[in-house]
């Protein structure tokens, strides 16, 4: 049994399943794309129910700023935000059958837009269901390739090709079949080099390219 097991994560309150895996679930986003112009969060279940009771409000904000979770600041992330000049919306939805702690965030940057869907499971654990509309399983504990790509024969191979560490989850899906288009999402053992990064932006097949890094002692 570990530290965290025994002790609980280390984190800024009130509770660890609204409020430090709301932030684990925003700060995810924030790793994808840096923090955006303008963000929605559709909040699902509890999470709708007690979002400005249990600080989740506070929590997703900081995390899409990129705050950590024991950071004393995320108290302050309605200041933060309004110093960014980030824009934000909070809204209330049932997102089906999902876990009662999830959020569905939309967000824009510049021309990037990106939707995540999270749940918060419980103890501060994450798992990240859905991005950009291709169902997934990722738990935050590992990094990831999103990419973005063109859906033709051989375009797979030559993503993994770029690939020089242990591959853990491949999900794959054509999000546009008019179009030709497809969203991979892949996560690896470890953090990917910036030749892998910039093999895969130089693949012809490649139209988008983002990654989540873990950083260096990071449990999530």
């Amino acid at each position: 049994m570990g530290l965290i097991e025994v002790s609980g994560p280390v984190m800024t309150g009130p509770s660890s399943s609204h409020t430090l895996g709301a932030l684990k679930i925003a700060r995810f986003v924030y790793k994808l794309m840096g923090i955006p112009d303008s963000v929605v969060f559709t909040l699902h279940g509890s999470f709708a129910l007690t979002y400005k009771g249990h600080g989740t409000d506070r929590a997703l904000l900081a995390g899409i700023m990129g705050l950590k979770p024991d950071d004393p600041k995320v108290k302050d992330a309605y200041k933060i935000a309004e110093e960014n000049g980030l824009k934000f919306e909070f809204e209330f939805a049932d997102l089906g059958d999902v876990h009662p702690n999830t959020v569905l965030i939309k967000a824009k940057k510049g021309e990037i837009y990106n939707e995540v869907e999270g749940s918060s499971i419980g103890g501060g654990a994450i798992r990240i269901t859905k991005i950009n509309d291709v169902d997934c399983f990722l738990e935050g504990n590992l990094p990831a390739l999103v990419v973005v790509n063109k859906d033709r024969p051989g375009a797979l191979k030559s993503i993994l090709d770029c690939l020089d560490v242990n591959i853990a989850n491949v999900y794959l899906r054509r999000v546009n079949a008019l179009q030709g288009i497809a969203l991979t999402i892949i996560e690896l053992d470890e953090n990917p080099k910036e030749e892998t990064v910039e093999c895969l932006r130089g693949l012809k097949c490649a139209l988008e390219v983002y990654q989540v890094k873990l950083e260096e002692g990071e449990w999530v």
